[in-house]
């Protein structure tokens, strides 16, 4: 899944979306008939009234040219006969109750005379504290004409790039359930133009391997094939930053 966010600096969301892809690799002999079922809101919905976990609302699916559209359809039924190796099945988009994997809570500080600006920034990772995210890179802006700045930050790795305007920090394994922070004090070059910086928003990219943001999962995969063969299936679920960005 990718997950797409926009924050307000009040920490309002203005955007929010999961884009999500079912990516399969077969190797299977013969032709056999596969169904494949995710935890569909309105397949759940059908199956049982006494629901202990509710669905997910899924919307805007496409499949691969295997799947029988007629059955998805007439019972949100996902029925197909693959083709060997690496194909993509489906994609979907979901908009609502979307558990968000970083909540970023920014304060920045501009002071008189425009020589020096604060910033002070909060992570926190919504997972689940048997996870970790990996690769994780916050691009803090700076204004353009940034002398140094001296940064603190509880962990990982922080510093000022001027080729990016940005601070850029690095955290190669994020802890689930983990608060971080960062602190800079950003000294700034006289100007001559008195103009105001245009705050870019926070940049933030991240994988959370095992998890899904829309909590979309796989309830079932089954392969049905005459002589009974014995089949090995598995699931690995991965979470990325789209455009995930937050207004200072």
């Amino acid at each position: 899944e990718s997950v797409n966010l926009l924050l307000s600096s009040t920490g309002q969301i203005l955007r929010n979306e999961v884009t999500g892809q079912v990516q399969m690799n077969t190797k299977l002999t013969g032709m056999p008939e596969c169904k494949f079922g995710l935890n569909d809101k309105l397949v759940i919905e059908k199956e049982s009234s006494n629901m202990r976990k509710p669905g997910v609302e899924i919307d805007d699916c496409t499949f691969h040219r295997c799947v029988r559209l007629g059955k998805f359809d007439a019972d949100r039924t996902i029925t197909f006969i693959p083709p060997d190796g690496e194909f993509e099945l489906m994609r979907y988009r979901v908009n609502d109750n979307i558990n968000l994997p970083f909540r970023i809570i920014p304060a920045v500080q501009e002071e008189q005379g425009n020589t020096r600006v604060s910033i002070n920034l909060k992570v926190i990772a919504n997972f689940s504290d048997k996870l970790f995210a990996t690769h994780v890179v916050i691009k803090v802006p700076v204004p353009k004409n940034t002398a140094k700045a001296k940064i603190k930050n509880s962990f990982g790795r922080a510093k000022y790039e001027p080729e990016q305007q940005a601070i850029i920090w690095r955290v190669k394994r994020f802890p689930g359930k983990a608060e971080c922070m960062l602190s800079a004090d950003v000294d700034l070059m006289p100007t001559t133009r008195a103009k105001a910086w245009s705050r870019p928003p926070i940049n933030v990219e991240f994988q959370v391997p095992m998890f899904t943001a829309s909590g979309v999962h796989v309830r079932f995969l089954r392969v049905y094939d005459k002589s009974g063969y014995h089949t090995n299936r598995w699931v690995r679920y991965i979470t990325k930053a789209g455009s995930y960005q937050i207004r200072i």
